[in-house]
């Protein structure tokens, strides 16, 4: 059973960091884009960022640059978001994504992605 299970998520007081992990298992993605979306309630699921087999090229929300980091561990079958600076704005549920139609590429819309975790509450509290 392929299984994205995220962590780390949890309530933050402003300025504050958290450290989001995606681990996967079931298969490998090490060939695939994968991504970070996020979403808070009433608004639809938009992405934070994504990042190509090897991490060598990512791409960032314009809310998430500079202060958000994504990567990736191909050896553990595990992607991260470094969070920094949270505001009450980030509060949302985020999902880890992963698109195997893809190899070596970049995936940047949710339709394109096929696998996804559950989801990790992030809470920013002012």
């Amino acid at each position: 059973q392929v299984q994205l299970v995220e962590s780390g998520g949890g309530l933050v007081q402003t300025g504050g960091s958290l450290r989001l992990s995606c681990a996967t298992s079931g298969r490998t993605f090490s060939l695939n884009p994968m991504a970070w979306f996020r979403q808070a309630p009433g608004k639809e699921r938009e992405l934070v960022a994504t990042l190509n087999y090897n991490g060598g090229s990512t791409y960032y929300s314009d809310s998430a640059k500079g202060r958000f980091t994504i990567s990736r561990d191909n050896a553990k079958g595990t992607v991260y978001l470094e969070m920094n600076n949270l505001k009450p704005e980030h509060t949302a549920v985020y999902y880890c994504s992963a698109d195997t139609r893809t190899n070596y590429g970049m995936t940047y819309v949710a339709p394109e992605f096929n696998y996804w975790g559950q989801g990790t509450q992030v809470t920013v509290s002012s």
